[in-house]
């Protein structure tokens, strides 16, 4: 028996998009061609991989089992052809609406500035689609705002985000500092039901003051702070979504320092992914070091993936304290 990478390449693709027409597009193969090399894999690993329910294709617990072990290959031949500079660095990220907008482009940009070979790929979408990603190995890493708690994820916080009051220029509480029934009598914009930002702003407030006015419930961010601007009420949204629009004046703080208003940013990778050198370099300027991997076995389970714990560095814990200071001071 001899499994080539090309198969293992469209197993891994039929897997991922859940159709053979799908994985057949993916990979630059014909649907008969695509469907023929799965039957042979399977032929010879002697067991199904897939169960078939009509048209729709979906792993089983063999399908399952191989998926880690056939990614992990397939990473290290694209680490072994990067090194032998027959490939650049190629990243699948995928991060919450915040991170995805506001957080990481910066971070890519200055990467790639120093890596121009460098060929990014970042999908935005809510927790659920991110951890869904990163658990099936569609995405190398993804970004989530607050914590999950998935057996198959490494889920590693990364830094604290501060979510902000925002006021027109104009707005009576414009740069100063709130009380709680300031705060109760204003008139609201905020995202939807449901939303992290939400939760977290309503979390803050439960026991203070109740939400009597929020006539406006608005999907985007961007959304948002053109009605804060309009004059619509007061906002509360990410602080690393807002800093352009308070450092040109179009916005001003609303200062509440009894609301704890900080949630966590978390980064989640897959358990048994494969740390590539061009990754982990990548992770390592986001400021979180990956440990160096390796395999032992344990008595009767085969080989297991050994790695300690991840930490942030040094200068990302600095980053993260600056990011929280309030940089500029409310008017009395």
């Amino acid at each position: 028996m001899q499994i080539t990478i090309r198969q293992l390449e469209i197993f891994a693709a039929i897997y991922q998009e859940g159709s053979i027409t799908r994985a057949a597009q993916r990979i630059g193969l014909s649907q008969a061609a695509t469907s023929q090399a799965l039957a042979e894999l399977e032929n010879q690993l002697q067991r199904r991989l897939f169960d078939r329910h009509g048209r729709r294709i979906v792993g089983n617990a063999a399908g399952r089992d191989l998926l880690p072990a056939a990614i992990q290959v397939l990473d290290h031949v694209r680490d072994i052809e990067a090194g032998a500079g027959r490939s650049r660095l190629d990243f699948k990220l995928y991060a919450s609406l915040t991170v995805g907008n506001y957080m990481l482009p910066s971070l890519i940009a200055r990467f790639s500035r120093r890596h121009p070979d460098a060929r990014f790929h970042l999908a935005i979408g809510n927790t659920e689609h991110v951890a869904a990603s990163v658990r099936q190995f569609e995405s190398d890493a993804g970004w989530i705002e607050g914590f999950v708690r998935l057996p198959d994820l490494q889920a590693i916080p990364w830094r604290e985000d501060k979510l902000v009051i925002i006021a027109a220029p104009g707005h009576p509480l414009a740069g100063r500092r709130a009380t709680e029934a300031a705060l109760a009598d204003a008139r609201w914009v905020l995202r939807e039901t449901g939303s992290g930002t939400r939760a977290v702003f309503e979390d803050a407030v439960k026991g203070r003051f109740a939400l009597a006015h929020v006539p406006l419930e608005l999907g985007g961010i961007g959304a948002i702070k053109r009605a804060v601007m309009s004059g619509a009420g007061l906002g509360c949204i990410s602080r690393s979504a807002v800093e352009p629009e308070l450092a040109s004046g179009q916005l001003r703080r609303v200062y509440a320092s009894w609301l704890d208003l900080r949630r966590q940013i978390t980064l989640l990778v897959h358990q048994q992914k494969y740390i590539d050198r061009g990754l982990r370099e990548f992770l390592r300027y986001c400021g979180v070091e990956l440990p160096v991997q390796r395999q032992q076995v344990m008595h009767g389970q085969g080989p297991q993936r050994v790695q300690n714990h991840a930490r942030i560095l040094p200068a990302q814990q600095q980053q993260n304290k600056r990011e929280l200071a309030d940089l500029d001071t409310p008017i009395e």
